[in-house]
């Protein structure tokens, strides 16, 4: 579904803002917008031309900034860029071509892109055997251990880690405990104020993570976490035909916070658990990531899940999801929510449903 409030420039504006990333609007061939986008208005822009330069560019444009948004949503295109930027040379990510947050051309931020190769591996899963899906996997896993090794100056969202935009760092900085509660308190005050009704009330959600929280008092440096990592946000590409899949390109990083590498286990296998995926742990270790499945750490997850699956049954209602289908996805979600709460209130066994 499109959010309510994206933004869809016409042909001069839109070429304007080419202009600011360096780009002659004459060359332009195509313009498509990518219909799987949910937050942010992205199109594919084919050029035109011989010679050395991007053939091929993603636009990416933020809704209108009076919508209505989460409150980690404030400002996120920053980090997105941030985040390629922070990952390039680990992992292949998009090089930023230009990045425009005057709001000056448009009423909102944007950001320029290189296009990489391939298909979102959720749209390829089809085509992907058995044993090629292990060797991505694995592939995979080297990546992400990769850009955790990647770290940052405090625990947070990076767009909101300075309220003046100055890059200057708060006079304190709070452990990661503290840094990931105020993030949960963050998006139940967001339920509350869109009116969210969640499988169990915000109060009850708050307490039983509040009191499984000592777990992640053990995380000491921040990490550059993506935290969307589902195969939708994963490319894969064969680079000739009948030659072995790839791993080509980590996108949509807009989520990306510094902090505990463990959370990225959640998205990668959304409602399923990391601990059955053997070829990306194999993976993920092999180049040097660090992860042992013990009490602790299955509480930590257990945290990192609800505050996702929150997020997920949150977010639609500021961006105007709504109908049958939805409403069958917000279901499903909120019963995992629900197990994950009773298995850190220790009534559950925390088993997938």
């Amino acid at each position: 579904m499109n959010n309510l409030y994206g933004r869809r420039p016409g042909e001069r504006q839109f070429g304007r803002m080419l202009a600011a990333a360096g780009v002659d609007p004459a060359l332009v061939r195509s313009r498509t917008e990518l219909a799987d986008a949910t937050f942010n208005t992205v199109y594919r822009v084919r050029l035109s031309g011989e010679g050395p330069g991007h053939r091929s560019l993603v636009v990416k444009i933020a809704p209108d900034p009076t919508g209505p948004t989460l409150r980690y949503e404030h400002g996120i295109m920053r980090t997105e860029g941030l985040f390629y930027a922070a990952a390039a040379g680990r992992a292949p990510v998009p090089e930023v071509v230009c990045a425009d947050f005057s709001r000056e051309l448009i009423d909102t931020d944007f950001l320029v892109l290189s296009d990489l190769p391939g298909t979102n591996w959720h749209a390829a899963r089809e085509e992907i055997g058995d044993d090629e899906r292990a060797a991505l996997r694995a592939e995979l896993g080297a990546m992400v251990a990769a850009v955790h090794r990647v770290t940052g100056p405090a625990f947070g969202y990076p767009q909101a880690l300075s309220a003046d935009r100055s890059g200057a760092l708060p006079p304190s900085q709070p452990g990661w405990r503290a840094v990931f509660l105020a993030m949960v308190d963050a998006v139940l005050a967001d339920a509350e104020t869109f009116g969210v009704r969640l499988p169990e009330p915000v109060g009850r959600i708050r307490e039983t993570v509040g009191a499984s929280a000592d777990p992640l008092d053990a995380v000491t440096t921040p990490a550059l976490v993506h935290f969307d990592l589902w195969d939708g946000n994963v490319l894969v590409d064969r680079p000739a035909p009948g030659a072995a899949p790839r791993i080509s390109g980590l996108v949509d990083g807009e989520r990306a916070f510094w902090g505990d590498p463990l959370a990225e286990l959640v998205s990668l296998v959304l409602f399923d658990d990391i601990e059955r995926d053997e070829a990306f742990l194999g993976g993920y270790r092999s180049a040097g990531g660090r992860v042992v499945f013990d009490a602790e750490t299955r509480r930590r997850l257990a945290l990192y899940r609800c505050y996702l699956y929150l997020i997920m049954l949150v977010e639609a209602v500021p961006r105007g999801f709504s109908g049958p289908e939805q409403a069958a996805r917000d279901r499903y979600v909120a019963r995992h929510l629900r197990t994950e709460l009773a298995a850190l209130s220790g009534a559950g066994t925390g088993d997938r449903p």
